[in-house]
């Protein structure tokens, strides 16, 4: 027998849920945003885990750095706002401490006189944060793994389309009705793509589909395109020049890869398209979707990213309809696990990891 689909309860148990958040979430390195949604000294931006909040600023120094979002006095969350920024300190709405871009407490009125009170003691909580290929990252363990160890598989692969250089032309925010890993499988297989998204089955052919990353929580490959398409889009025709030092060889291909567990980049020609996934609920996933283009062809007159961003919006829209039925099958009593498909070998994979990481050894 081949393998099969998860069981229900890992799509409709709160208990499942809650041991996602316990062992994959507060442990593993989670993408929160990009280095280009702070441009300047003191723009931040709030990135929401269940009922926590943490400040993702960027220092006087550059260094972009990630905070709870609590203070250390009373504990009352100081930002509400969810970006914005900040003029040289974060300063509580309460009782007006204060706090430099480093997290280090600044100003803590009428403590002088508290006994033994030394500002040192009490900088903002801070969480682990880095930077990699334009994308930052945050990871809310207490000890976590080096990001460069956890990432070693993919640190290198996408150095050709230096996604570091690229810019959002166009961010679309999308909430479906839906458990975050009913978008993940569906983002890594396309047998669904003939019946689903007959535009898309028109630009790259199925059974092209190879997959460099078979195991573990990276995955994906290459698709050709066909012969008549340049790149994605509603003409199938390139929406800016080719990225520059792109290798021949990848003129004709369109990369899909998803990285556990909190998001997926698929390189292009011309562009790079994103989709970060971020849990609201058992039966609610937020996605960001992102169009990165190279800013050489985005200061060009004649730049317009629009047959790009069409497309994906269409096929985005395609994809959350269906991951919501599946869900609600999912979910049903009359749902019993089916067995997987040739072209969803890498559905098995992620199930593989995901359990792996639910309940480690």
């Amino acid at each position: 027998m081949g393998a099969k689909t998860l069981p229900g309860k890992y799509f409709s148990s709160q208990e499942v849920y809650d041991l996602e958040t316990e062992n994959i979430f507060n442990k593993q390195w989670i993408c929160v945003g990009r280095v280009d949604d702070l441009e300047s000294e003191g723009q931040y931006f709030l990135y929401q885990s269940e009922n926590k909040s943490f400040i993702i600023v960027r220092g006087e120094d550059q260094k972009i750095r990630g905070f709870h979002n609590v203070c250390r006095h009373r504990g009352t969350r100081i930002c509400d706002k969810s970006e914005g920024k900040f003029k040289q300190k974060i300063i509580c709405p309460y009782h007006s401490w204060s706090y430099g871009l480093d997290g280090k407490l600044t100003g803590a009125a009428n403590m002088k006189s508290v006994t033994g009170f030394e500002m040192d003691d009490y900088p903002l909580h801070p969480v682990a944060c880095t930077t990699w290929e334009g994308f930052i990252f945050i990871n809310q363990s207490q000890s976590p793994i080096p990001f460069e160890s956890a990432y070693k598989p993919v640190l290198d692969r996408f150095k050709i389309w230096d996604i570091a250089s690229l810019k959002s032309v166009k961010k679309i925010v999308y909430e479906v009705k839906a458990n975050w890993k009913v978008i993940f499988q569906n983002f890594n297989e396309c047998y669904h793509c003939p019946p689903v998204h007959p535009l898309l089955s028109r630009l790259t052919a199925l059974k092209s589909a190879t997959n460099i990353l078979e195991s573990g929580p990276f995955l994906g490959g290459p698709m050709v395109l066909r012969e008549s398409s340049e790149s994605m889009s509603m003409n199938g025709k390139r929406c800016a020049d080719l990225l520059p030092g792109l290798p021949e060889e990848e003129h004709k291909h369109v990369h899909y890869y998803s990285l556990f567990p909190s998001v997926c980049i698929s390189p292009h020609p011309d562009y790079v398209l994103v989709h970060r996934i971020e849990r609201l609920s058992i039966d609610r996933t937020k996605i960001i979707c992102d169009l990165l283009f190279h800013p050489d062809s985005i200061n060009k007159p004649d730049f317009n990213p629009n047959p790009a961003v069409e497309l994906w919006d269409l096929t985005n829209r395609q994809d959350w309809n269906i991951c919501e039925l599946t869900y609600l099958g999912n979910s049903s009593e009359a749902y019993v696990p089916g067995p997987y498909s040739d072209l969803e070998s890498v559905l098995v994979a992620f199930d593989q990891h995901y359990l792996s990481q639910l309940e480690p050894q």
